[in-house]
């Protein structure tokens, strides 16, 4: 909380102080709890008059625990990259070629089983590089969330990240996959990371799949991770042409910066049109009707032959479509999520 107050006072484009404590106040007797949110999503900057459109905690707490729109089954899918990688292959969804696993010392490279000590892991890598004829393996935990424990192993690195991240391998869970390449065009605003599409998916009580939200993470600094609960940042996407908005979102543990720009590149983000968005979109209805949970964010990598489905999550804090769509709850489609929960 302190964190956050910095950042309020240190806000140029923040209104005056007595407007916000009447908002905060009214926001925190509106939706029934402290007004945690108020802060966290800017609705205290100039230019947002609709603050009671924002979701709160509980509300979001409703959406996402909900039975209505989750069910435990999917969850399992959805929570485990292990299982997702499995059943997606399964169902000749686009996804990262599945290269192994393991479960602390016991690895499996989809044919052969071991026990692994510390010092045989380096030749181990090194024949998974060569088997697939790759230089670069995304190596992650089977389930953390938000860019936690995701690591890049190059060709160049591997005895570095294993003398450094060796004991951990061997004492956690963790699922290979080939390193994508993403579609040049995507690749010249931030090249070090992949970078993604986000788009979240409603089914209806009629069964038909809404996409409710759109926004494109970027990484910087040199990060191989995009992930905007990494400290990367966001941009809103246009739901119906896939252009970039103008400015970025971050969230405030990260600062909340708005830049229309990227930091490193200097990209231009307005008007960007994502490659194969419509595809994308297309690709997220076909991946809901084989895991029907009925609200689920999607993580799509765009490469030059189309999109590629990252993972999924059913359990996400909505922060992002809140904040890209300046308040969910103007939106019918939103206004009925909250009422199915």
């Amino acid at each position: 909380m302190v964190k956050r107050l910095k950042v309020v006072f240190n806000d140029p484009n923040r209104k005056g102080w007595i407007r916000i404590i009447k908002e905060a106040v009214d926001f925190s007797l509106t939706k029934k709890e402290l007004p945690y949110f108020y802060l966290g999503k800017f609705l205290y900057r100039k230019g947002i008059k609709n603050y009671k459109d924002y979701l709160s905690s509980k509300e979001v707490d409703k959406i996402t625990l909900s039975k209505k729109l989750h069910h435990p089954a999917y969850a399992s899918i959805l929570r485990n990259k292990l299982f997702f990688a499995l059943y997606t292959e399964e169902n000749q969804l686009p996804v990262p070629a599945f290269l192994g696993y393991n479960l602390g010392a016991t690895f499996n490279d989809r044919s052969t089983t071991v026990n692994l000590r510390r010092e045989e892991l380096f030749q181990y890598f090194e024949r998974i590089y060569r088997i697939h004829n790759c230089d670069r393996i995304i190596v992650k935990s089977l389930t953390d969330q938000g860019g936690d424990n995701v690591f890049l192993f190059t060709k160049e690195n591997l005895e570095e990240i294993i003398n450094e991240l060796g004991d951990f391998i061997l004492q956690s869970d963790m699922i290979f996959q080939r390193y994508l390449i993403q579609h040049e065009d995507i690749d010249k605003i931030y090249s070090h990371s992949v970078n993604t599409l986000r788009l979240d998916s409603y089914m209806d009580k009629k069964g038909d799949i809404h996409i409710v939200s759109a926004y494109m993470r970027f990484g910087a600094g040199g990060s191989y991770l995009d992930n905007s609960s990494s400290g990367g940042f966001f941009i809103g996407v246009d739901l119906e042409e896939g252009r970039l908005y103008q400015k970025s979102l971050q969230f405030m543990k990260y600062g909340g910066g708005h830049i229309s720009k990227h930091p490193d590149t200097g990209f231009v983000f307005e008007n960007f049109k994502i490659p194969y968005f419509k595809e994308s979109k297309e690709l997220v209805k076909k991946a809901v009707s084989c895991i029907p949970d009925r609200l689920i964010g999607w993580d799509i990598a765009i490469t030059q032959n189309g999109p590629v489905i990252i993972e999924a999550n059913d359990n996400n804090s909505l922060m992002g479509p809140d904040l890209v769509l300046q308040g969910v709850l103007k939106y019918p489609i939103w206004r009925e999520i909250l009422e199915e929960a």
